[in-house]
């Protein structure tokens, strides 16, 4: 199988590389600053059209899977035409380019879509973003599923993992980072989500690639927590210092953009579909664990 993975050097794209590679598929890691380290490097850019036309021509995969966005929630607030470029009109580039190239499609989304104001959405809840990061990702789902011949649209949330990724540091490794240099930290008490182990995505989304699943699917962590009791428990898991986490509101917080307070995502049609399964917020961090001490 040949693949095609749009913002490789990320967090989840970096992962998919690295075990589409192990399991000896043709993997090229598209990227636009960050070189990927797996896969053969394939640079794109989502802000140029007729460059990604050409690049993913010349590709020629047999599945386009697009991780790349923008997704800094707040500079997607102040810089809403950038996001635009990106994260909607680079999306109909890498559609267009998979229609031509008859690629099946993989557009990953985000919990980002949903208000926050009931938790637990199912695939068929009504979106309704709060910011315009999410609703950037909500128009590139509109367009997948109106102009794209064949795809699957993946939500996650709150992804983590044991490596920097695209030269930044995910929430897991930034409160490691602080608990072992013994800063204290605070954490919100009151914004919840499915925090979502890179790995493991990576597994059921290859998966599902495998069976060709089509339609939406939520591929995320299991459990539904907050942020103060994810770093809580991480804290737990991997034997450092829990009185260093203090509770914050998001009240507290100097945000641009607005937040969802509960974006939580109900993960049963995926467990239903797949054989690998979304793990347990304490399933992950173990997980996490051995990752980082292999690393």
């Amino acid at each position: 199988m040949k693949l095609l993975v749009t913002g490789a050097s990320g967090l989840l794209g970096s992962k998919i590389t690295t075990l589409a590679t192990q399991a000896g598929h043709k993997v090229y890691s598209g990227y636009f600053i960050h070189k990927p380290k797996n896969g053969e490097p394939f640079n794109i850019d989502l802000k140029n059209h007729k460059s990604v036309l050409k690049r993913i021509q010349e590709a020629d995969a047999d599945i386009i899977i697009h991780c790349a966005a923008l997704t800094d929630v707040d500079t997607c607030e102040i810089k809403r035409e950038l996001a635009k470029t990106i994260n909607v009109d680079g999306t109909k580039s890498v559609i267009k380019s998979a229609n031509d190239s008859d690629s099946f499609l993989v557009y990953i989304s985000t919990d980002y879509i949903f208000d926050g104001k009931k938790g637990n959405y199912k695939e068929e809840d009504e979106p309704n973003p709060v910011n315009y990061y999410g609703l950037s990702k909500l128009l590139g789902e509109k367009t997948v599923t109106e102009e794209s011949k064949e795809y699957l649209i993946i939500r996650t949330s709150v992804v983590y993992g044991d490596m920097p990724a695209s030269g930044k540091r995910n929430f897991a490794l930034w409160l490691i980072e602080n608990l072992k240099a013994n800063k204290e930290i605070k954490i919100l008490t009151d914004q919840f989500s499915s925090p979502t182990l890179n790995s493991n995505a990576a597994e059921m989304l290859l998966e599902a690639c495998n069976k060709k699943l089509n339609g939406i699917y939520h591929i995320a962590g299991a459990s539904r927590t907050s942020r103060y009791d994810f770093a809580f428990r991480l804290a737990e898991k991997l034997n450092l210092d829990k009185s260093l986490i203090k509770k914050a509101q998001t009240e507290d917080m100097q945000w641009k953009a607005p937040r969802p307070r509960d974006s939580s995502l109900n993960t049963m049609k995926a467990q239903n579909a797949l054989k690998t399964k979304p793990m347990s917020l304490d399933e992950a961090l173990i997980r996490l664990k051995e990752e980082i001490d292999l690393a």
